[in-house]
């Protein structure tokens, strides 16, 4: 799936990252989401890589990145530590500054990167999310009964591991195959990475610490910055899927537009999965936001 890119693995605080980088010019960091890998990235990475050099980052968690262990606070998960080994894999090939692209889980990952590492953070472009804290505080029973395992994961240990363990592939089925297209958009081999991933030991409770510190720490580095009057500086461009749960739930752009400053997006013709179920659209609007002459 990723001809001409490289793996590479390096360790932060004893946690492995694993990932891929490949092409020539500006660095442009990927973010996949939950419950996927970097594998997501496959329908519009290899031309990314044409005009950027581009590094994909398993999350912690997730792929074949490290599982650390957690506690009661959930902070090895939070988006802060995630946000740090993204810094820290971007260093690890010598990028100071670079723009991101970011899916689900990987673009709350992004936003928190956006805001703790600004200098960082050239400009960012994240798929279907509305903030985590909007997202939880404005929750109606349309958008629980689609994001059903919001609610679930965070329910204490050891109640969803021990649901998820007892067959991870059904599990990850059932999470991706229960949205608006099905099993569909997804190529056999990537969906045999997202399978073969899940079921590594450890994968349960990692993804239940990363949706428990959404629930908590998270929120509250967000309430801290909201008291702070923290706001996101750089170009943000927010796309979502118009037959997906955040756009029909959500004011995503009015939403986004109290955490940030310079703020456009849209709706693209697909569901929640855009990377795999409209890659020629993200692609039109990817090179045209990373190449917009108002990049600083």
């Amino acid at each position: 799936m990723f001809s001409g890119f490289t793996p590479f693995d390096l360790s932060r605080d004893g946690v492995r990252l694993h990932g891929r980088i490949g092409g020539q010019g500006e660095p442009l960091l990927l973010l996949h989401g939950h419950p996927q890998t970097h594998a997501n990235w496959h329908r519009v990475a290899p031309t990314l890589a044409a005009h950027f050099t581009v590094v994909l980052l398993d999350l912690r968690g997730y792929g074949d990145s490290g599982r650390p262990t957690s506690d009661g606070t959930h902070q090895a998960y939070s988006k802060r530590e995630m946000a740090l080994d993204a810094m820290a894999a971007m260093r690890h090939h010598g990028f100071e500054r670079f723009g991101v692209l970011a899916h689900d889980r990987g673009a709350r990952v992004a936003h928190r990167l956006a805001a703790d590492h600004p200098a960082a953070v050239d400009r960012l472009l994240l798929l279907d999310i509305a903030p985590t804290l909007a997202m939880y505080e404005n929750t109606t029973e349309a958008f629980a009964r689609a994001y059903w395992h919001w609610f679930f994961l965070i329910q204490p240990p050891p109640l969803p591991e021990a649901l998820i363990e007892s067959d991870p592939v059904r599990y990850i089925r059932s999470v991706m195959g229960g949205r608006h297209a099905g099993l569909a958009p997804f190529a056999p081999e990537a969906m045999a990475e997202y399978e073969r991933c899940i079921a590594i030991e450890g994968s349960a409770q990692a993804i239940c610490e990363d949706y428990r510190a959404s629930a908590g720490i998270d929120l509250v580095h967000d309430r801290e910055d909201i008291a702070a009057g923290r706001r996101l500086a750089q170009p943000l461009r927010v796309l979502w899927g118009e037959h997906g749960a955040v756009g029909r739930s959500f004011d995503v752009l009015a939403l986004w537009r109290e955490r940030a400053d310079a703020v456009s997006g849209r709706a693209l013709p697909c569901g929640h999965y855009i990377p795999e179920e409209a890659p020629r659209e993200l692609l039109a609007e990817a090179l045209a936001f990373f190449h917009s002459p108002s990049r600083t």
